[in-house]
């Protein structure tokens, strides 16, 4: 399965796992880039020398290929594009802002800017600023989302940009990474389906949660502030929501969901903390390693791409006759 994306990225299989705050630490992302994915230390809002010793963590577990995801409105993203660029790191991918500011600075420590769209416009901008590389992500996704599914936005970026493109937002299985590659993706972001790897740190709570997770189960807070967020419903979802209803202030808003993520992750609080999750947690239903994960998704799409189409005149099963 070579695709520009891994040959851009020097990788096995076209599969990335996203830079999810406090989700995607050393020991995540450094097991998926073993297992032939690359893996995305998430930055968030860390200090610099707490992904310094990341990347560190993570390349003595292995000498593959390595990402970090930074959070371009983090007060200490000036310090971690430096820390990035010194460290370096084999890609970037960034959300919430323009990394324009940080382009020449990576691309001089030869590492592969790769920026988080959620609409046209934006995919235009960030190839014109120098990205090699985009993630198209659908509100599907956990975390922070946009408006379009990723049905209706990953062919619409592949269409108005030359660099690759990679498909996010309701991607967790085999058929799913097929379906993007039809789309025209060349490679796949999956966050939610490595939450509950083995390798993954987070709480036993936050990986039961999600395991029992029914189709249904994800809910999108903050609508009204114009920051939207995908989550599995909880105590806290329905209390925001309810104060969303009651046109509540930004601040209350703020208070109520102030540390959450951190006490789902780390403390197991999965009534009062932020359990993000995208729309296909349903589908997920135990725990596997990232390299059963990794295998498991990439035999399952080249089954699916195998598959005899709908439009071939000759029914499935049959080989066709030749004269």
């Amino acid at each position: 399965m070579q695709t520009r994306i891994t040959k851009l990225l020097e990788i096995e299989y076209p599969v990335i796992q996203g830079g999810m705050a406090w989700v995607a630490n050393a020991a995540l992302a450094a097991n998926v880039s073993k297992a032939g994915g690359i893996g995305f230390i998430g930055a968030a809002n860390a200090p610099a020398e707490w992904v310094r010793s990341e990347i560190r963590r993570a390349k003595e577990i292995t000498d593959k290929p390595i990402g970090v995801n930074v959070m371009l409105l983090s007060e200490h993203v000036d310090e971690v594009a430096q820390v990035v660029a010194e460290e370096g790191v084999k890609a970037v991918t960034t959300g919430a802002g323009n990394p324009a500011k940080y382009m020449k600075q990576w691309k001089e420590a030869r590492i592969r800017v790769i920026p988080v769209v959620a609409s046209v416009a934006m995919a235009r901008m960030m190839e014109r600023a120098g990205a090699d590389a985009i993630v198209a992500e659908g509100m599907e996704s956990g975390g922070h989302i946009g408006e379009q599914t990723t049905m209706s936005l990953l062919p619409q970026v592949v269409d108005a940009v030359s660099v690759p493109v990679i498909g996010a937002g309701g991607i967790g299985d085999g058929r799913g990474m097929a379906a993007a590659l039809m789309l025209g993706a060349e490679a796949v972001q999956l966050g939610t389906r490595f939450i509950v790897a083995k390798e993954s740190t987070v709480s036993q709570a936050y990986k039961d949660r999600v395991i029992g997770a029914k189709d249904i189960d994800s809910v999108v807070t903050g609508r009204s502030t114009g920051h939207p967020v995908r989550s599995l419903r909880n105590t806290m979802t329905r209390q925001y929501l309810e104060m969303e209803k009651n046109n509540v202030s930004f601040e209350e808003l703020e208070h109520l969901t102030l540390g959450a993520l951190r006490k789902a992750v780390v403390d197991g609080d999965v009534a009062m903390g932020t359990v993000m999750a995208g729309q296909i947690a349903g589908m997920i239903k135990k725990e596997q390693t990232c390299a059963e994960i990794i295998q498991e998704i990439v035999q399952e799409a080249k089954e699916t791409i195998k598959k005899c189409s709908i439009f071939a005149e000759d029914s499935c099963g049959n080989e066709a006759e030749h004269a």
